[in-house]
């Protein structure tokens, strides 16, 4: 449905490194990065299997601060999103498990960003 997204980050190094820790749990991969004499920002961009991008820019913190959730393929993956968004400077704002109150299966961890923007891993399928 979301062909891509592009949020402004205050650091780009610091969330460029914890972007590529985060997504890569995700099977996402670091596919540009643009230098300040192209279009006159800096900006990094990621990219899944489905060929979702995703895109950060030096800048000024988006405001107000995001929500942004990234679909899992499993709930392991989920597991191994938070621990490596954790380890590369991110802070926790749900460890990863069941929301039932979304539906019966909703697994998902929720980490804060260098910035403070509630980022996002869940899979929607049953165990198995």
């Amino acid at each position: 449905m979301i062909d891509h997204l592009a949020i402004d980050v205050s650091d780009l190094e610091r969330s460029g490194r914890f972007y590529d820790a985060a997504l890569k749990a995700l099977g996402y991969k670091r596919l540009v990065e643009t230098p300040q004499e192209f279009g006159g920002r800096l900006f990094l961009g990621w990219d899944d299997a489905s060929e979702t991008d995703f895109y950060i820019s030096d800048g000024s913190p988006t405001e107000p601060r995001l929500h942004m959730a990234f679909r899992a393929e499993s709930r392991a993956q989920v597991d191994a999103f938070y621990e490596a968004a954790i380890a590369a400077g991110g802070r926790d704002n749900g460890g990863p498990g069941l929301r039932p109150q979304y539906h019966e299966h909703y697994y998902g961890a929720f980490v804060l960003d260098p910035d403070g923007h509630n980022v996002e891993a869940v899979c929607h399928d049953a165990p198995g």
